[in-house]
């Protein structure tokens, strides 16, 4: 059975070609299977396109910009998570900015809480992050 709509997989496919410099420069690091933690790029599941995706764990990983926080977005971000949640995954929510800052951290710190099973360290480095969730944003 297909767990997304050919809408999605068209959108799919079209992102990955045209991803912005965070997503990029993240995707640079989690490529390579780091630590044995393997991830999707743009991956369509439903009606949407999840931005990195750790099958195995049913974890969503989301980079944020500022047009996330403009307009209507906040709510159709809210409504996806939401959606997300009852398909039983969870989502990581990391603003561009802190992946522009320092992408080693950014992607250590998703690696490490994506890790089967992830260290103690990187449920506390969510549970502390300064965003509701620190730079994680962990919202599943």
């Amino acid at each position: 059975m297909q767990d997304h709509s050919s809408k999605a997989l068209q959108r799919a496919r079209k992102l990955r070609s045209t991803m912005s410099l965070p997503e990029v420069l993240l995707w640079n690091r989690l490529r390579g299977n780091p630590m044995g933690v393997k991830f999707r790029k743009q991956h369509p599941l439903g009606d949407y396109v999840i931005d990195f995706f750790r099958a195995s764990k049913r974890i969503a990983v989301e980079i944020d910009g500022i047009a996330h926080d403009r307009g209507n977005r906040p709510m159709r971000d809210s409504s996806r998570d939401a959606w997300l949640r009852r398909q039983g995954v969870e989502v990581l929510r990391i603003p561009a900015a802190e992946v522009l800052r320092d992408v080693a951290a950014v992607a250590d710190a998703v690696v490490r809480y994506c890790a089967d099973p992830p260290p103690p360290s990187a449920a506390g480095a969510a549970a502390t992050s300064p965003r509701g969730g620190g730079f994680l944003g962990v919202t599943g």
